[in-house]
């Protein structure tokens, strides 16, 4: 198709194309040319532009064709549309849960779903899953539907043919395959999406009963959220029976941890009191009773010291602190005084001689005597109190150091102690937690609810969704609209005769100098039987028009329009209307006063000679008794019936006879006619088939080439005008015969005949 251009063509023009994009017109025009038939005029104008008015021309020729295939189409659509079987389709609406309020903190446990759009388009999928059909086909029991269960439908007609195979197998194998085929359909049925960017989920459940539709899309919304429950509960039986094992464990763990300390401070002695080892409290007690010692023994050497230094020192009893504090002390001191008193009053009534005297004196010494007995006392005592002291001190500092040097030990010891003090915490701590979120888990139970909730339950269906009859409809108009163009680009591109002048410029390189209209049957009813006796009968008719512009053509070539000129008809193949054009050029040729002869060339065929009425007298005269001498002229020339015109016929098939037109016979047969005729027609036999119609051709003066309008093919309209132009006859040029006038007009652009219709008021057919 794309003869002459080659790979390296289309890229370095492509290139160009990028560069300049108005390049881009000359070049799909270049394409539409060498890819288009020679009979197909370019869509593409000169202009790069494109040929908006072709295109309109080409839909408009080929209108029935193109109304024919959009009918069927839309017909066959149609049919289709009203024999399928009606489906309904519900939907229920299920929402996520945007936000999550949660009176205990187990998420950290049991996670919800969260809604984002990933988490929305995997709740999508999970919904459309084999498993969830499954339950829904479980909870409907759909097994028993025929629209879901393909082993209990009904085939008839064709659907039996499509019909699944009979089960044979094992029981067992049997239900399982019918199971997994009705998960399927009704997975099938059923589709799920996201609504546009919201938390909501769309159920759509498809059948043939508007009622099970809505029910299969209410039981999916209702699994989805018992399936999350579900879910949600199985986690929890898990984490809850995991918990539960862990608390026991852990609560084991830690009592033997414990018993490993006490154990422990047992075997080390390691016994403690108010949270420390008891060592280190005797330890402190120790120390805080030998710092009160301590100081009471600094306190009592402080007062022995000075009562001691003051006795040195020679000091009464009456500078001692402690003295002076006893009692005893006081009480003879208060004795002491009263004797003072008693003496002196002895002394002032009778006198220092006097025998009382001796007794009072006596008194005084026995008290001062007990006086100082007593301070002896004090002293002693105070002497003993230091000495108690001091031993009580030093047993003390006995004490604390012998505990000290075990604890040295018991430190030793404590490390370890540590380091199970240390496990027993951690194993507390981890139990304690345990044992909270088991608390937690118990009463999630009661607590729990799903992450989704049904927003609308489907509704029953009122209408069907399946066939949308209107879209449908729609669709097949588009689809036969499609299909319709289609068709008319094929029948263009396989169409490859030749319909205009442009077609025939471009295709043979020769003009179009005359246009037949083509005869509705309609038109040859009554006397007129034939198109050249239309001609006769209808003179000023469009089709007669045709042959006076022919002729028009031929006389205005003529270079001496005194001479007669000699014209053959020919044509490519046989059935192009060479025959009735030379016989109608002929007859409008006399009835404009010409003289005229037909003389029938296609020795085989005979066509010409076939139209006229034989009789015995008359048979066998024609050319090939001419030229052969044994019948004159004007014996074998016939005269038409309907006008001046002569025809010389062929009797009979002289195919074998001989070379007829070879010789010079047939040209001096010529010459002696051109003296009694101004004009001579040879009716050839096609060029392709017989060799004699070249020598024919090339004894003319003029050669008219016929061509069937829209038939001939075009590589034999090319083969024949490539032996036109071999020939020395000139080409007169190309008549299109049997036009259909009315398609004729969706053609091309140019020539009269575009405006056929609008020529009708000259012409009277």
């Amino acid at each position: 198709m794309f003869a002459g251009l080659d790979l390296a063509h289309f890229a370095i023009f492509g290139t160009e194309c990028d560069r300049d994009p108005h390049l881009w017109g000359a070049w799909v025009k270049k394409i539409s040319d060498m890819t288009l038939p020679a009979s197909e005029p370019s869509l593409i104008p000169a202009n790069g532009l494109l040929d908006l008015p072709g295109l309109w021309a080409m839909f408009r020729r080929r209108f029935r064709l193109f109304c024919a295939t959009a009918i069927t189409v839309l017909a066959l659509v149609t049919i289709i549309t009203f024999q399928q079987t009606p489906r309904y389709t519900a939907e229920a609406r299920v929402v996520l849960n945007k936000s999550e309020t949660r009176a205990l903190d187990v998420s950290a446990i049991i996670s919800g779903v969260s809604p984002d759009a990933a988490v929305v388009d995997t709740e999508v999928q999970l919904i459309m899953s084999q498993s969830m059909a499954a339950q829904v086909a479980e909870k409907l029991n759909l097994y028993a539907v025929p629209e879901f269960n393909p082993y209990i439908r009904e085939r008839r007609g064709l659907a039996a043919l499509f019909a699944p195979a009979q089960l044979d197998r094992d029981e067992d194998v049997n239900e399982r395959i019918i199971r997994e085929q009705t998960h399927a359909l009704v997975a099938q049925a059923v589709e799920a999406e996201r609504a546009g960017i919201t938390y909501a989920i769309a159920i759509r459940a498809t059948s043939r009963d508007p009622e099970l539709a809505a029910q299969i899309a209410n039981a999916y919304a209702d699994q989805y959220i018992l399936d999350q429950l579900n879910q949600k509960f199985e986690t929890y039986t898990l984490v809850q029976d995991s918990l539960f094992d862990a608390v026991e464990n852990t609560r084991k763990n830690l009592r033997v941890a414990e018993d490993a300390v006490e154990r422990y401070k047992v075997e080390n002695g390691l016994l403690s009191a108010e949270g420390s080892l008891l060592s280190e409290q005797q330890i402190a007690d120790l120390q805080a009773e030998m710092i009160i010692q301590d100081a009471d023994l600094a306190e009592k050497q402080a007062k022995l010291t000075t009562v001691n230094r003051r006795l040195s020192l020679g000091a009464g009893a009456d500078a001692i602190s402690d003295v002076l504090a006893s009692p005893v002390i006081s009480t003879l001191r208060s004795k002491q005084a009263d004797l003072a008193r008693r003496r002196a009053d002895l002394e002032t009534r009778y006198g220092p001689k006097h025998p009382l005297m001796d007794n009072l004196q006596s008194e005084e010494a026995d008290i001062e005597r007990q006086i100082q007995e007593e301070m002896d006392r004090i002293v002693s005592r105070l002497q003993n109190d230091v000495d108690v002291a001091r031993q009580r001190v030093r047993s003390l500092r006995t004490s604390i150091n012998e505990l000290r040097e075990g604890l040295s030990t018991d430190n030793q010891a404590l490390v370890r102690l540590r380091e199970l003090e240390r496990e027993v915490e951690v194993s507390r701590r981890g139990y304690e937690q345990l044992l909270e979120r088991s608390q937690q888990v118990r009463l999630f139970e009661n607590l729990a609810e799903a992450d989704a909730r049904v927003a609308d339950q489907a509704t029953l269906p009122r209408a069907p969704s399946f066939p949308n009859k209107k879209l449908n409809i729609l669709l097949g108009l588009v689809l036969g609209s499609a299909l319709g163009g289609l068709v008319i680009v094929i029948a263009e591109v396989f169409d490859t005769g030749l319909r205009t002048a442009d077609d025939v410029e471009r295709a043979l390189n020769t003009q179009m100098i005359a246009l037949v209209p083509q005869l509705e049957p309609a038109k040859l009813t009554g006397s007129i039987r034939s198109p050249q006796d239309y001609l006769v009968e209808k003179p000023l008719s469009a089709y007669a028009e045709s042959y006076r512009t022919l002729r028009s053509a031929l006389t205005l070539q003529s270079d001496d329009a005194a001479k007669s000129v000699i014209v053959a008809v020919t044509s490519a193949v046989s059935g192009e209307g060479k025959t009735v054009s030379a016989l109608c050029l002929g007859r409008i040729a006399a009835l404009s006063g010409d003289r005229v002869i037909v003389i029938d060339c296609d020795l085989r065929r005979r066509a010409l000679s076939a139209m006229l009425p034989w009789s015995d007298e008359q048979a066998p005269r024609g050319l090939a008794e001419v030229l052969s001498g044994t019948v004159p002229i004007s014996a074998a020339v016939r005269k038409d019936d309907r006008t001046d015109l002569d025809i010389l016929p062929v009797s009979e098939d002289r195919s074998g006879t001989g070379d007829l037109f070879g010789g010079g016979r047939f040209a001096a047969l010529l010459d002696r006619l051109r003296e009694q005729y101004d004009a001579i027609i040879l009716d050839t036999a096609p060029l392709t088939a017989v060799a004699d119609s070249r020598m024919v051709v090339d004894a003319a003066d003029r050669a008219v080439f016929c061509v069937r309008w829209k038939s001939t093919p075009v590589t034999l309209a090319k083969s024949a005008r490539k032996i036109l132009g071999s020939l020395k006859t000139p080409l007169a040029g190309t008549v299109l015969t049997q036009v259909d006038m009315r398609a004729q007009g969706g053609y091309g652009y140019e020539g009269s005949y575009k405006y056929y219709a609008q020529h009708g008021k000259y012409y009277f057919d």
